[in-house]
């Protein structure tokens, strides 16, 4: 009875999160007032780029609330597929199929990264800014039973271009106090501590059971980058870049934006001789966890990714019609977070006409080991589990072809079923909207990858 309670419970949560134009923001929402007028500023935005491609109208989104509207999103895995045929991560755009590494990263990978850039997340600007990081403090606490050490880092964003906007890159960076040197981290895209707390009991939080390996954590603020709205997108570092102009149809999103300052934190770990810089990982859960795949195809600095329910602009496939689509992401609630060109594909182009789509997201990783999650259906369904599996197992053949191991199986498995062998690996939790159930599956996986520091998990161990 509790269980069902709870599942109802999340599943009412989910909705109410995700449905619609109407996304409330999980972290840092503004006032009502201020809230009506974003909404206003970006739906403005939204035409604005409308009117800059030449589409009148687009296509109308799932509504994920309403049983009986007639665009009720859609749970019917026998609807789900109208456009079953991948674009082949392994035929260049001229035919020829990609049967050594070499073609691979000289001129299939490329190719799948122009599409991206120009099609679905956007470019970064060739002379974006330099970022200059300060430690504005430095704290000795304890986590649990770890003595740690957490210093709270700032990137200054060199604004000399454009001194009107400035952008502040927010992180924090803690680590085991008692190490010998240089940890591996596990960087997380924060939601400001919604998704950070332990479910109910005495399992610990996902910093804990990091710590308990010898790692470190550090938490990245994504809104201290660029915002989650269209009316932001002529602030931040996006509109520092544009000098406080509007968009073109192939800039970057939010989504890169966020990737961007990603890479930029891992520019200062580079730096900060308490980080093994070449073991850092990316973590992030919902449109996090699309961010932390776009930031593991686009920097092969970053050692592994935990991608948590990222759904459509994630690891789910385009081409899939369950939970969120296309539409949904095209609407002026999520539009910020792709290039312009990609409302193409939500007016006059059908999915089907994308020139490539999530399994060549997740390729771009290669081969490098991600860690797909998702929860239930019934409480996660919006982000469509079986789309992600999915993309992982097209993206398969990319790592086989560079000397790793896929997931074993095309056949999607039962829920809890762990698939960590490969380099590709999958696990669906019984859980709702939550990465917390599969930090612990995680964690194992990412040990075979990330060295332990030996010493402070013994250390740890002894502590608990």
């Amino acid at each position: 009875m509790g269980e069902t309670l709870t599942v109802k419970l999340v599943t009412v949560w989910l909705l109410l999160l995700f449905f619609g134009n109407s996304f409330a923001r999980e972290t840092q929402r503004p006032a009502n007032n201020s809230w009506v007028k974003i909404r206003r500023l970006s739906a403005e935005d939204h035409q604005r780029m409308m009117d800059l491609l030449g589409i009148a109208s687009l296509r109308t989104g799932r509504n994920g609330m309403d049983p009986n509207a007639p665009n009720y999103a859609n749970y019917d895995e026998a609807k789900a597929n109208p456009y079953p045929d991948l674009p082949d991560p392994l035929v260049l755009k001229n035919g020829q199929k990609v049967t050594k590494t070499k073609m691979w990263w000289n001129k299939k990978r490329p190719e799948i990264v122009e599409d991206f850039d120009r099609e679905i997340y956007g470019r970064v600007p060739k002379d974006a800014p330099n970022v200059n990081w300060e430690v504005i403090s430095m704290t000795n606490e304890k986590n649990g039973e770890v003595s740690v050490i957490t210093k709270k880092l700032v990137g200054h964003v060199d604004n000399s271009s454009y001194p009107a906007i400035s952008v502040n890159i927010q992180v924090t960076l803690t680590t085991p106090a008692e190490a010998k040197g240089p940890v591996p981290v596990i960087m997380e895209f924060g939601f400001g501590g919604r998704f950070a707390r332990a479910r109910r009991g005495s399992e610990p939080t996902w910093q804990q059971q990091v710590l308990a390996r010898g790692w470190g954590y550090a938490i990245i603020q994504p809104n201290s980058i660029q915002a989650d709205n269209g009316a932001g997108l002529t602030q931040g570092i996006i509109g520092l870049c544009n000098k406080d102009q509007h968009r073109k149809a192939d800039d970057w999103g939010t989504l890169r934006a966020w990737a961007w300052g990603a890479s930029r934190a891992l520019d200062y770990f580079e730096m900060d001789e308490s980080v093994d810089a070449n073991q850092v990982g990316i973590e992030g859960h919902s449109r996090y966890g699309k961010a932390a795949l776009v930031t593991m195809a686009y920097d092969p600095r970053f050692a592994i990714t935990y991608v948590s329910s990222s759904g459509a602009a994630g690891a789910s496939l385009f081409r899939r019609d369950w939970g969120e689509i296309v539409e949904n992401v095209a609407g002026s609630g999520e539009y910020h977070w792709m290039a312009g060109n990609f409302l193409k594909y939500a007016g006059p182009l059908s999915w089907d006409d994308l020139p490539i789509d999530a399994h060549e997201l997740i390729a771009l990783c290669a081969p490098r080991p991600v860690f797909i999650s998702g929860g239930a259906t019934n409480g996660d369904g919006w982000v469509d589990a079986r789309g992600m599996f999915m993309a992982a197992t097209a993206a398969g053949p990319v790592y086989k072809l560079l000397g790793k191991k896929d997931m074993g199986t095309t056949e999607f498995p039962p829920i809890g079923t762990a698939l960590i062998d490969g380099e590709i690996a999958f696990r669906q939790h019984r859980g709702g909207h939550t990465p917390g159930p599969n930090w612990p599956t995680f964690l194992v996986f990412a040990q075979k990858y990330i060295k332990q520091n030996k010493d402070m998990r013994k250390s740890a161990e002894m502590s608990g």
